[in-house]
C-alpha cells in the first residue's frame, strides 16, 4: 500500500448520501456550484487546491464560515470522495466542475489509504445489517410490562406482530 493504484475504476458515481451532503453545501451558498453532484450517478469530483477559499465569497450573508467548513468537511471526508481522489487518472476540479490539474501521487496515496481505512471501518459496522435480522427475544410477562411502562414515558411501545 506504499504505491498509488495503477488501475482506474473510471468516474466514481455519487450516491444519494453524497448528493445530500453536496446539497447541504449548496444550500449555504448564494448559487450552487457545479463541482458538486446534483443527482445520484453524477461523478464525484475532487476539489482544486484552495477551492474552499473560492466557496467563502459565495456564502449567504446570514451563514457562518464554520458552518460551511463543517458541511464541506463532511463531504470531502467521505469514502466515495477519497475513492474518486485515489484513482490514477483523478483530476482536481474548479467550482465550475472543470478539471484544472491532476492529483499528485502523494495526494492519491493519502486518499487511497483513507478510503481503505474507511472501507474497513464501515465494513465492520455494516456487516450485521447485511445478515438476516435476528428475531426479537421472547420476553417474560414482567419484562413485557416493564417495557410497556418505560415506553409510555418517552415514545409509545411498538406493537407486537
Amino acid at each position: 500500500m506504499d504505491k498509488p493504484w495503477k488501475i482506474s475504476r473510471g468516474p466514481i458515481a455519487a450516491t444519494e448520501l453524497d448528493v445530500e451532503k453536496a446539497n447541504a453545501i449548496n444550500m449555504l451558498l448564494i448559487r450552487p456550484v457545479d463541482v458538486l453532484p446534483a443527482k445520484a450517478g453524477d461523478p464525484v469530483l475532487p476539489f482544486a487546491v484552495g477551492l474552499f477559499n473560492e466557496l467563502r465569497p459565495l456564502l449567504k450573508p446570514d451563514i457562518g464560515v464554520t458552518t460551511l467548513r463543517r458541511a464541506t468537511a463532511a463531504y470531502v471526508h467521505c469514502r466515495r470522495y477519497y475513492f474518486a481522489s485515489a484513482q490514477p487518472d483523478s483530476m482536481r476540479h474548479s467550482l465550475d466542475g472543470e478539471p484544472v490539474e491532476p492529483l499528485s501521487s502523494e495526494d492519491r496515496l493519502v486518499a487511497q489509504k483513507r478510503f481503505l481505512s474507511l472501507k474497513q471501518t464501515t465494513g465492520k459496522t455494516e456487516a450485521p445489517e447485511q445478515t438476516e435480522p435476528v428475531p426479537a427475544p421472547l420476553l417474560s410477562k414482567s419484562e413485557q410490562i416493564r417495557a410497556a411502562l418505560l415506553g409510555k414515558k418517552g415514545t409509545p411501545p411498538a406493537s407486537a406482530g
